[in-house]
């Protein structure tokens, strides 16, 4: 088939390549043009597991091609998917700015009957109004169809190529025997496919995120209380993860969760909620909860070395809002090293892809280091904000023997408070009662 995938972010580029590795031929159009030339070196924007691979192979056989000409690639396809932005606005609603300006495009190269796929995470409605746009401007012939994606970042490869469920929402016909052809090299062993009506599939999107973003932060919450009680959520969340009704995905608390999805789509659905007069009371604890946990860390820091952190230099360990990416948005790293900063702290950083992305972010007081060791060279104490397994086990004698103080705030529970002890380490984590030390003087 031939396919068209306007715009070239996460979205749009791992579904252009993936639909390329199966054997169509795929047009990937954006209005950015140092993007498009990059990728056309096979130089891509973004850090995805695979992705550089999939894109260099598929482009050198002829299947991937990057294009500015969005207007052509349009007429040249059957099948055209907007995956372009849909950025937070002021209120927290999905601004739809690109996706309108697509549509208006769309409509203007019509020229023969067209597949148009939401595949950028959209509000309820968004299918409706792409359909009343192209309409209000062509005669021709279409059919609009939702198909939100469920993409991890760090796995979004394999989560593309081997997905647990395929979205498409349609009540065309013709529409959705295209989709089933489309999608087929991706449901061979088993029917994937759910089908459904347009709302109801960009509902599926939003409430997904939704609900996995509620269990994280139950879970935070549930840790604090644990700190209190002296329970440890790490045997909490094993005993209420044996129950199959609960299940153990997404259990794990820590200091937060950010990324580009769970933040901006949970801000998106309360917005939708207030259009309708719904409070969505859940969600909006979900993000308070949310936000109060990225200070976590910084307040077990202050509760151990007092709140003037002047003179103090703190190592960080992980940047990126989650391992096997170099995604920024909204990672609790910024919070903590930000609030660290203000304290008068200095910040020695590494993460082994964000480091260029966290330039951009951070100001004077941040050092960043390319080597875990340097980093923790001198410093008063370490945090340990990203799980990267690179993290997992570290050298701890070498590790000890370089900060200047044994002492380790573990931000993501990858450490053992026993055997943190047994090295003699002061070792703060998530959920657990803090270890019974006298305030650090200085």
């Amino acid at each position: 088939m031939k396919v068209c995938v306007i715009g070239s972010g996460y979205v749009g580029l791992v579904a252009g390549a993936c639909f390329a590795e199966t054997g169509n031929t795929v047009i990937c159009a954006d209005v950015n043009e140092a993007k498009i030339a990059g990728l056309k070196q096979n130089i891509l924007p973004i850090y995805e597991p695979g992705l550089q691979e999939i894109v260099v192979r598929n482009q050198a056989d002829g299947r991937l091609i990057f294009t500015t000409d969005v207007d052509d690639a349009i007429r040249r396809c059957e099948v055209v998917f907007i995956a372009v932005g849909t950025p937070q606005g002021e209120d927290g609603s999905a601004d739809l700015q690109y996706v309108r300006a697509v549509a208006e495009r769309i409509a203007d190269n019509l020229n023969g009957f067209k597949v148009i796929v939401d595949k950028s995470t959209v509000p309820v409605g968004t299918g409706d109004m792409v359909s009343t746009i192209i309409a209000s401007r062509s005669t021709g012939d279409f059919a609009v169809v939702s198909n939100p994606e469920f993409l991890k970042e760090g796995a979004a490869i394999n989560d593309f190529l081997k997905p647990d469920r395929i979205i498409i929402g349609t009540d065309d016909e013709r529409a959705r025997k295209v989709m089933a052809q489309l999608y087929a090299p991706f449901n061979r062993t088993s029917n994937r496919i759910l089908y459904m009506d347009i709302r109801s599939a960009e509902m599926t999107k939003y409430a997904a995120n939704a609900m996995l973003a509620t269990r994280i932060s139950f879970m935070n919450e549930v840790a604090r209380l644990c700190e209190e009680v002296g329970a440890d959520v790490s045997l909490v969340r094993q005993g209420i993860g044996s129950d199959p009704r609960i299940g153990n995905k997404f259990l794990f608390p820590g200091v937060g969760f950010g990324g580009s999805c769970f933040p901006k789509d949970l801000r998106a659905l309360i917005s939708i909620g207030n259009e309708y007069g719904q409070e969505m009371t859940i969600l909006r604890s979900v993000v308070a909860v949310n936000e109060r946990q990225k200070m976590r860390l910084v307040e077990r820091v202050t509760d151990h070395f007092g709140e003037d952190l002047t003179g103090m230099t703190f190592a960080v360990w992980g940047l990126a809002f989650k391992p096997a990416t170099d995604d920024m948005r909204e990672a609790p790293s910024i919070t903590i090293i930000n609030s660290l900063v203000a304290r008068g702290a200095t910040i020695r950083a590494t993460d082994p892809v964000a480091i260029e992305n966290s330039r951009q972010i951070f100001g004077a007081g941040v050092t960043f280091l390319d080597d875990n060791y340097e980093t923790a060279e001198g410093a008063d104490a370490l945090l340990v904000v990203t799980e990267w397994p690179e993290f997992r086990e570290p050298d701890f004698e070498r590790l000890r023997a370089l900060l200047q103080r044994p002492v380790l705030f573990d931000g993501r529970n990858l450490y053992d408070p026993e055997r943190m002890a047994e090295l003699g380490f002061i070792h703060y984590s998530v959920g657990r009662p803090a270890p019974d030390v006298v305030q650090t003087t200085r």
